[in-house]
């Protein structure tokens, strides 16, 4: 009777770690599918930004529409990184990426970081903003800011 017993917890302990190992491998499954999709995503809105020349058809500023101070401004979406901004003989250099989000958000949230080193409207624009929706035409990016609690909204359409 003790042996018998014996053998069945000895079954019952194996059954769990086979149950175990089996979530297990599904899960990193899951998070490799995740990773993959998150890539294809940035790869999709790298290959999007770079085709072309976009505008700012909305700069929201806490509420404020700034987007007169973008008016005319032709943007580059550079493959290397670099974004250049253009209106006439003017020209602004600045660097952009695609991110995954490493805040609190969920974990398939990116973002679109944007980097003028610059003391005029352009610095504004400095932010890890998060995509709202993105086309092969059209942007939407958002930030809530951490100091007042403001919301910026900020869109790009193709040129």
């Amino acid at each position: 009777m003790l042996l018998q017993l014996n053998f069945q917890m000895e079954n019952l302990r194996t059954r769990i770690l086979q149950t175990a190992l089996i979530l297990l491998v599904f899960a990193i499954g899951g998070c490799e599918d995740e990773s993959n999709s998150t890539q294809s995503e940035i790869n999709q809105i790298t290959e999007d930004m770079t085709s072309g020349t976009w505008k700012i058809t909305e700069f929201i500023d806490s509420g404020e529409d700034d987007t007169s101070d973008f008016t005319g401004y032709l943007f580059t979406f550079n493959s290397s990184g670099s974004l250049v901004a253009t209106k006439g003989s003017t020209t602004y250099t600045g660097n952009w990426s695609v991110t995954e989000d490493s805040g609190d958000d969920s974990p398939d949230d990116l973002d679109f970081n944007i980097f003028f080193n610059l003391t005029n409207q352009f610095e504004d624009l400095n932010d890890d903003w998060d995509i709202v929706t993105h086309t092969s035409t059209k942007i939407q990016l958002i930030d809530v800011s951490g100091g007042n609690g403001g919301t910026d909204n900020l869109t790009f359409e193709k040129n």
